[in-house]
């Protein structure tokens, strides 16, 4: 899992100004970025998840274009926002783009396969292969699983070909 998690991303105490800068910052880029799609009005509520990170909503009309086809457009509509967010207040902090819940309804799925395919490697005593996946995708199989003490997790392969390897313990 360690190479999931940037040094940044350890809980790293912010005062309640420093979070309001970042949140400003990434929904300053978001809307930047929503100019350049024709989804009319849109309304971004902010939230911190579970793990700390800043979750961005974006709840509108028609946002289907904003989540693109397996939610690659979604990945890239994150990135982005990150990585203006990153440069822009000088630290990496995690930030999650959302539309209409569709990474929260993506999250319990992936929670789902990871329990899943977590049982099968601690009973068939064999470690299971996960398709590949996204960084993001991957940190939420290592963190569902980091409390299972009857298996570990480890990411393995180059690129676009990453993916998750769940071994029995």
């Amino acid at each position: 899992m360690a190479d999931e998690l940037t040094e940044n991303e350890e809980s790293v105490e912010l005062t309640d100004e420093e979070l309001d800068r970042i949140a400003d910052t990434a929904i300053s880029a978001l809307q930047d970025i929503l100019k350049y799609f024709d989804v009319g009005e849109v309304t971004i509520d902010e939230y911190e998840g579970d793990e700390g990170e800043l979750i961005l909503d974006i709840t509108g009309n028609d946002l289907a274009v904003l989540i693109g086809r397996h939610g690659k457009t979604l990945d890239a509509l994150q990135f982005l926002v990150s990585a203006i967010t990153v440069r822009t207040i000088g630290f990496r902090y995690p930030v999650i783009v959302d539309v209409e819940g569709y990474k929260g309804r993506q999250r319990e799925k992936l929670e789902s396969i990871a329990r899943s395919s977590a049982n099968r490697a601690a009973n068939q005593h064999r470690s299971i292969k996960l398709r590949s996946m996204t960084p993001y995708e991957r940190r939420i199989i290592h963190i569902t699983l980091r409390d299972d003490e009857r298996v570990e997790t480890a990411s393995e392969g180059e690129g676009s070909a990453r993916h998750v390897v769940i071994l029995p313990r």
